[in-house]
């Protein structure tokens, strides 16, 4: 059983809150300053006895409240997405505080195997220079950011694997995409939990991998593995390191 808060009380805290209970662990804490009912803020009195936070809030409060539940002594699962150019001074805090952090654009185990395909996929295609390259994200109209810290994801492993590949683009393009470009374009709307599309193409014919999410409850299984995950554990880790902890345990 983990002690837990939940920072953050949308859609996603309260999926959390649901799978966290229907799994024998305690809600402790539950900070929100724009919910009425919640607490207000991340502070020792309000996080009470809890052992590990769960951040599903807004890009802009993410390193803030990372900050704050660092330096009260608290493991973090990280779900926020939209603040990963700030990584390496989130590694220090984490890091100076000796606590664990894990955090993920998407903490869906389902999406996290499919990463491990599209690595295989990309690995394969490398050597295949008549397909070409191409993906795209739907999201839901509330969505705080574009593109998602999946397609963020999606879009690096193909880099890393594919060598006539070296910047992604996500803007609209009013021009002919150059070679070494690979266009991950975005759409906005409706209630869409999370599709994802990648798609290798030729002359003669077109390999598609998708991923479509059918409801927010994979990515909050994945966000309480976590939570499971970081207890004990100290400095950063990424939602590849519980996949391997995962696949280690299989064998």
């Amino acid at each position: 059983m983990v002690r837990i808060a939940l920072i953050g009380y949308g859609r996603m805290g309260r999926m959390v809150e649901e799978i966290a209970q229907k799994k024998g662990h305690e809600i402790t804490a539950i900070v929100d300053p724009h919910c009425e009912g919640c607490l207000p803020d991340v502070t020792e009195e309000t996080l009470g006895d809890a052992e590990v936070c769960i951040d599903f809030t807004h890009p802009g409060a993410a390193v803030d409240n990372i900050r704050q539940m660092a330096a009260l002594g608290r493991h973090i699962v990280v779900g926020t997405t939209g603040w990963y150019d700030r990584m390496d001074e989130v590694r220090r805090t984490v890091e100076a505080c000796e606590v664990g952090l894990i955090w993920s654009g998407n903490f869906s185990i389902g999406i996290n195997a499919a990463f491990r395909i599209l690595e295989a996929a990309a690995r394969i295609f490398n050597h295949l220079p008549d397909y070409d390259v191409l993906a795209h994200e739907y999201h839901h109209r509330n969505k705080a950011d574009s593109p998602s810290g999946t397609a963020q994801m999606i879009g690096q492993i193909l880099l890393d694997h594919i060598d006539r590949k070296s910047a992604l683009v996500h803007e609209i393009l009013d021009r002919p995409i150059e070679p070494h470009e690979l266009h991950f374009s975005s759409s906005r709307g409706g209630a869409i939990p999370g599709t994802h599309l990648v798609a290798f193409d030729s002359a003669v014919d077109t390999i598609e991998i998708r991923h479509t999410a059918r409801s927010r409850e994979g990515f909050a299984v994945g966000a309480i593995m976590a939570a499971e995950f970081i207890q004990g554990r100290t400095g950063c880790y990424s939602i590849d390191d519980l996949m391997q902890d995962i696949i280690i345990k299989g064998e």
